[in-house]
């Protein structure tokens, strides 16, 4: 039988081409009804949300979650700087392991003795007549006599541009130079490797800033309860009268961290805090290596902080 004949039959036992038609068309009538249904009821439950949440329409909700989304990549992207450094100090043997001499943790039964203030140094009311330069005279011939104690005195327009970046990066590491007693290069003179050390910085009150100093290794050994081997103490209490931020530095006599060591870290404190500039190419890398640290950029390596911390330029 032919298909015409058969399409033929069909039409003449109740086919009706525009009957099947109009039930199509309610088929999807209802399908495009049901799914109007579902999703009004989807954005009544959505508004309600993102009006509990605080916020006045839907869409505002999707932009404030887009923004959440792209900030949950970023941070599942986000490199570990401290077990990059662990790999790195594993990299070099068990030379590193006993540089620094090992302390007893701090005994977090104790109580905290309060901070020192500037005034617990120098009379306030007796220099505030001084100027910046007797100032400074008094500040370093007080500590000039103690080897294990760094003085400075700095600029405010300098320590404002420095404090910036300290309170965007208020925990950092630096290399320290230190020869490995097990190995010799060809001309019999011992290699030279890289002590990690954890910088913290501490606002321990209106005018006074700490930055403590320990061994990489200690860190991980005691973490919060870790002794420095360096601390050094910012006091801006003289700042907007005679422009100027006094600084002590108090080197730790039992490490075996020698006035040098402390002042070479110091030193690269500095630079990679933007002190000594920041327009410099060589200075624009250091204050991005410091903002890669701080939010476990891909950008960030250990090698790169080498290099940086050991070029002479600024």
């Amino acid at each position: 039988m032919s298909l015409v004949r058969l399409i033929g039959k069909k039409e003449f036992v109740g086919y009706n081409p525009l009957r099947i038609l109009v039930q199509k068309n309610r088929c999807f009538n209802g399908l495009r009804f049901y799914s109007s249904d579902v999703e009004q009821r989807y954005k009544d439950k959505l508004l309600n949300n993102a009006k509990r949440l605080g916020f006045n329409s839907v869409d505002e909700l999707k932009d404030h979650l887009k923004g959440t989304i792209e900030e949950k990549k970023k941070q599942l992207n986000k490199i570990d700087p401290l077990k990059e450094l662990e790999e790195y100090e594993a990299s070099q043997g068990n030379d590193t392991r006993n540089m620094t001499k090992p302390q007893p943790a701090i005994d977090p039964s104790l109580k905290q003795t309060p901070y020192k203030t500037l005034d617990s140094y120098l009379n306030l009311d007796k220099i505030k007549n001084l100027s910046e330069q007797e100032i400074e005279f008094l500040w370093r011939a007080k500590w000039g006599s103690n080897e294990n104690v760094m003085s400075a005195v700095v600029g405010t327009e300098i320590y404002n541009r420095m404090y910036k970046n300290i309170r965007a990066n208020p925990i950092f590491v630096l290399p320290l130079p230190r020869q490995l007693d097990s190995e010799t290069d060809a001309t019999n003179t011992k290699k030279e490797g890289m002590e990690l050390h954890y910088i913290q910085w501490q606002f321990v009150g209106p005018t006074t800033v700490h930055c403590i100093l320990t061994s990489l290794e200690e860190f991980k050994l005691h973490n919060q309860y870790a002794r420095p081997h360096t601390t050094l103490e910012f006091f801006t209490d003289l700042s907007n009268d005679k422009g100027i931020i006094l600084m002590k530095g108090t080197i730790e006599p039992n490490s075996n961290i020698k006035p040098h060591d402390a002042q070479l870290l110091l030193l690269n404190i500095q630079r990679f805090y933007g002190a000594l500039g920041e327009d410099t190419d060589i200075a624009k890398k250091r204050i991005k290596l410091l903002n890669g640290f701080t939010k476990g950029s891909v950008d960030f390596s250990v090698d790169s902080l080498i290099e940086l911390a050991q070029s002479l330029e600024n």
